[in-house]
């Protein structure tokens, strides 16, 4: 039977909070993969077609603006949202970019509540 969660790639160049998202998430998502750098971000997101990327603000070797762009641009249907420590006002051209919500890892509880919140109107 094919799972009917959510489907989540986690991008963070810190392995660490990479395990930790996979164990907070993973209660309710499906964690389908994830990378710590850029160079491996837009092919795995391409391969493994996500509902939504957790993406840090900055992931080394990549623009990660965008990169951003260009995966909503080729899946207009995946959400993208920017983890970051930074301020999320600062985030405008993000969301110009085509992410979907900012989450910060002072508060990454918010991120479940935010991953349900994209995903509730997917059919």
């Amino acid at each position: 039977m094919l799972s009917t969660r959510p489907r989540v790639l986690l991008a963070d160049d810190y392995p660490d909070i990479v395990k930790a998202l996979s164990r907070l998430l993973s209660l309710e998502f499906e964690i389908v993969g994830s990378v710590t750098d850029g160079s491996a971000l837009l092919e795995t997101a391409q391969r493994l077609q996500p509902d939504v990327i957790v993406l840090d603000v900055h992931l080394p070797n990549v623009d990660t603006l965008e990169a951003c762009r260009t995966m909503t641009r080729v899946n207009p249907e995946m959400k993208v949202i920017m983890f970051t420590a930074l301020d999320p006002n600062a985030g405008q051209a993000f969301f110009q970019a085509g992410a979907s919500a900012f989450v910060s890892k002072l508060s990454s509880g918010d991120l479940v509540s935010t991953i349900k919140r994209l995903c509730a109107d997917r059919g």
